[in-house]
């Protein structure tokens, strides 16, 4: 592996489970505190900005933790009824970012988003001293919208919009493994391409939100300040894009690459990139990471990803009843605790042979 994913792939499972990285890598949900002092102990390896982000902002490191954690959170949501579904076993997953597939795109992209994510919304809640709200004094006034009650309604920036560039900016920071030795390899230049893909896809969407201001209800002033998109928008947008995405080679000179097959326009900075083909992800491989979809539950009506057809690789399925407990006969009593009963009810799977 080429330096420069070497760091990057230690950065994931330090980030993603800094108590204990070779025996276990990360649970959704895990109540497990991240503690910045601990990740940064850890990554003796990284050098320049990422080190100096160590010594000198160890709650920005938290935040970057975070960030990742609901990366790999939200790609396990988008991935949920594929074939690969951003499994979080340990061994399986570390196979999976050693290769340049497009699934390694996908995953580094949305923790890089969710890292700028997680640090900008800190700063909008007041939870880092280093940033606050946006600084607007330098921006155009926002565009009134055309609608009833609109005219002669004065505008102006206020409220405390979001400093996505503040986010972009730490994020680019910690998460881009740059190194004068891995910079020109096509591998450094594939994942630093689909790092900023991530970032772009939060900063590049950014909504307006207003306010009015006004007697009676009137709207004789209207404050405006700039959002983040929800994190889900930003998952549905990069996984567009994984559909979507560019293979690619290395360009002769090792500085720049070119889109494989005829007739291919270049791909711009929001789309993810790859060099190499998926497995079909239907056995299990631990070479490549594949867990295989054997004992899935599947959709046995649906056409798409989540039918039956398609995840079990065509091997079939099996029709079981399972027996579920779930809380039922909720009642709130005063004062403040709600009470439950358990009921069993019986659910009809689908599991894939």
């Amino acid at each position: 592996m080429l330096p420069s994913s070497r760091t990057q792939l230690g950065l994931f499972f330090i980030l993603l489970c800094p108590a204990n990285i070779i025996g276990l890598w990360w649970a959704v949900g895990s109540p497990l505190v991240m503690d910045p002092n601990s990740i940064c102990r850890k990554t003796k390896r990284l050098a320049g900005k990422q080190a100096e982000l160590c010594q000198l902002e160890p709650e920005i490191v938290q935040e970057v933790a975070k960030g990742t954690k609901l990366g790999v959170r939200e790609c396990q949501y988008q991935f949920r009824f594929r074939r690969w579904n951003c499994t979080s076993h340990s061994k399986y997953f570390g196979k999976i970012l050693q290769q340049d597939i497009r699934e390694t795109a996908f995953v580094y992209a949305i923790t890089a988003a969710g890292v700028s994510h997680a640090i900008t919304q800190a700063c909008s809640m007041g939870e880092l001293l280093q940033c606050g709200c946006e600084l607007t004094r330098s921006r155009a006034p926002p565009s009134p919208t055309v609608g009833p009650g609109t005219e002669g309604t004065a505008w102006e920036w206020g409220g405390c919009g979001d400093d996505v560039q503040f986010g972009y900016e730490k994020s680019q920071q910690f998460m881009d493994a740059k190194n004068k030795k891995g910079k020109n390899d096509i591998r450094a230049l594939i994942d630093l391409h689909n790092n900023e893909a991530g970032r772009l896809a939060v900063r590049s969407y950014m909504r307006t939100e207003c306010k009015c201001h006004g007697l009676s209800g009137s709207c004789t002033l209207r404050t405006c300040w700039r959002k983040m998109p929800h994190f889900r928008e930003v998952g549905d947008r990069l996984l567009e894009r994984f559909n979507g995405a560019f293979k690619v080679m290395g360009g002769n000179d090792g500085k720049t690459l070119i889109p494989v097959g005829d007739n291919i326009k270049p791909p711009d900075k929001q789309d993810l990139i790859y060099s190499a083909d998926s497995p079909d992800f239907c056995s299990a491989n631990r070479k490549t990471g594949s867990l295989g979809t054997r004992g899935r539950v599947c959709n046995s009506t649906a056409m798409d990803t989540s039918g039956c057809d398609l995840l079990c690789c065509g091997r079939g399925h099996r029709d079981e009843t399972v027996v579920l407990e779930e809380n039922c006969l909720c009642r709130f009593h005063w004062c403040c605790v709600v009470q439950c009963r358990k009921c069993s009810i019986r659910q009809e799977l689908s599991l894939c042979v």
